[in-house]
């Protein structure tokens, strides 16, 4: 209708305002919209907290959740996994359990923080008071993994640095040290890449009631760390948001400059063969299912927050079951893709590892006068006569037979495949110091990447109390990370790697998979199945199906639940331990 609007008359002793004005009078500003909801007579405003930080784009989200969820276990936990758990058969269980459980509770934290606007305190709190504690519960044990993961960066830096050396003799770890003439006896029984990671590195002592003193260049380094993280942070997505074009995108560049390296290599496709040959009789096993839930489940940063937290800070519109299924795949993907990458060096470490083994034992057999060998034989010739080998002979000399599969066999994970299995395998490859350098730059860039998402899921929370609104973002992240800092000097002395490992065992588990059960039991059975998918449809267009309904309500709590019954179980029954240096046995026991 043409003219002047009519003012709207006074109705239950209340005057309304305009649909486009504040209830103080100022303008509303444009796109902002009220939805009138008959059955509840009340007005009810659809828009986003002006207060509440945005995404600039779609990238930047995108980019952040990959950072946050592609992490160093996609680098160092699953192809261990895979080679321990059946090979190339380890993945139907994986991708089952991906289907079945990593993607509908990521929906669920991605679509609840994005509904509400909310960091983990502020949802839980509006869906019912008394759920709050989730919040509080997920905040404390994100603050203790922010602790240790930290200190993991720490270690990066360190070999970082020791990586810029002109050539491949020189990378400290490429020999053992030489006092007087002689080689350092520690070194010597073990290997240069043990030696530097548990002496130079670590300096680690013989236990954890055993600590000594912090050491000065962890110290450092940690530091470091801080700082560099307290930067990214200090603004929340505002400053981090720029990093994550870095470190979300500079680990597959130098993933594929390996892949590329590694598939030119001898022994890489032995290496490759060997990590994905199935072994279907593994499906058997009911601790290789309960592996590959495991994995989803930390593979994805479940329950710490931060998710819900990504989610708040998208547009109410934004469609996040694509996003959700998009970064699913994504993550899966870049996990087989490392895991090739990772075993076609390993393979062709193995490799020169067994040439260096038959020269040895060639030699051995030469000087024992053993008919048909001299000092030149060919390996070829080694491998055709090794079984005709007497075996007292065999077992006296401590042979071996120096097989790949032997080599490849041998499996490490964590800290032991990054800084000594994978250092010794750099030192092969030309040049080395360049190959050291992009490889500890793409872990630092994933573990930076990670941190960021930890960080902002708990000042995020932190940020939701009203008693901290006053103070400004910097100056809380100032304060976190300070504290942090502190607590953390505890990992920078000689029991630095246990006490992490106890932390890992403890904070890194347990309380993680608690918080993921109950955000499930809060959104699907409190806040209600039916509410929350008809928030997805109000927000997506897309109502979710069986499929959903199925995970969400039975099949997803069900396996969480088994998860936290097998891990209290296995606990119980074996209590964390940690491998503890020994400078005598050259070995952790």
């Amino acid at each position: 209708m043409a003219g002047k609007a009519e003012a709207i008359g006074p109705r239950n002793g209340h005057e309304l305002a305009p649909l486009n004005a504040r209830a103080d009078g100022s303008e509303r500003p444009h796109g902002v919209t009220i939805v009138l909801q008959g059955s509840r007579g009340s007005l009810q405003r659809e828009a986003p907290d002006e207060d509440r930080a945005a995404w600039s784009g779609k990238l930047q989200f995108f980019l952040s959740i990959i950072g946050y969820s592609v992490g160093l276990g996609n680098i160092w936990r699953f192809p261990y996994l895979c080679q321990q758990n059946g090979g190339g058969a380890f993945l139907i269980p994986f991708l089952i359990m991906l289907v079945l459980e990593g993607i509908p509770l990521f929906l669920i934290e991605m679509a609840i923080g994005q509904k509400m606007r909310l960091g983990s305190l502020g949802v839980w709190n509006t869906i019912h008071p008394w759920l709050g504690g989730i919040g509080i519960s997920s905040c404390m044990v994100t603050l203790f993994v922010a602790l240790y993961y930290n200190v993991i960066i720490t270690w990066v830096f360190f070999y970082l640095f020791n990586s810029i050396r002109l050539s491949a003799d020189s990378l400290p770890w490429a020999h053992c040290p030489v006092d007087n003439g002689t080689r350092e006896a520690e070194c010597n029984k073990a290997s240069s890449t043990v030696y530097f990671w548990y002496r130079e590195a670590l300096d680690a002592s013989p236990s954890i009631d055993e600590p000594g003193v912090p050491r000065w260049w962890i110290v450092l380094y940690l530091l470091l760390a801080w700082i560099i993280v307290f930067f990214i942070v200090m603004k929340g997505i505002q400053s981090s948001g720029k990093v994550v074009y870095f470190t979300s995108l500079f680990p597959y560049i130098v993933l594929t400059i390996f892949f590329i390296r590694g598939v030119t290599l001898p022994g890489s496709a032995d290496g490759i063969i060997h990590m994905y040959k199935p072994k279907l009789e593994k499906l058997l096993d009911p601790t290789v299912w309960l592996d590959a839930a495991t994995q989803v489940f930390y593979s994805f940063g479940l329950a710490f927050g931060s998710l819900i937290a990504f989610g708040s800070y998208n547009p109410p519109n934004n469609n996040c079951v694509r996003d959700v299924l998009l970064v699913s795949v994504c993550n899966a993907l870049t996990a087989i893709y490392a895991s090739v990458v990772i075993f076609s060096i390993l393979g062709f470490k193995a490799f020169t590892m067994v040439e260096t083994c038959m020269t040895k034992e060639i030699k051995i057999l030469a000087a024992l006068n053993v008919s048909g060998f001299t000092p030149t034989s060919s390996h070829d010739y080694y491998r055709e006569e090794f079984d005709n080998l007497n075996d007292s002979l065999v077992a006296k000399y401590n042979l071996t037979g120096c097989t790949m599969s032997r080599q490849l066999e041998e499996a490490a994970e964590g800290t032991g495949l990054a800084f000594i299995v994978f250092t010794q395998a750099i030192l092969k490859l030309t040049p080395a110091p360049f190959w050291s350098i992009i490889f500890f730059m793409m872990l630092l860039s994933l573990g930076l990447g990670s941190q960021i998402g930890i960080m902002e899921g708990m000042l995020c929370t932190i940020f939701d109390i009203d008693f901290f609104k006053r103070l400004s973002k910097p100056v809380i992240t100032g304060i976190v990370c300070t504290f942090c800092f502190f607590v953390g000097l505890i990992f920078t002395t000689g029991a630095g790697e246990y006490w992490l490992k106890m932390f890992d065992s403890f904070a890194g588990t347990i309380g993680l998979v608690v918080v993921a059960l109950l955000e499930m039991v809060a959104v699907i059975y409190i806040y209600g199945h039916v509410r929350f998918t008809n928030d997805i449809y109000e927000m997506t267009g897309y109502r979710p199906g069986l499929y959903w309904q199925i995970t969400w309500r039975y099949v997803g709590p069900f396996i969480v639940t088994c998860i936290l019954l097998s891990s209290l179980v296995f606990m119980l029954i074996n209590p964390p331990t940690y491998g503890a240096w020994n400078a005598d046995e050259v070995s952790p026991i």
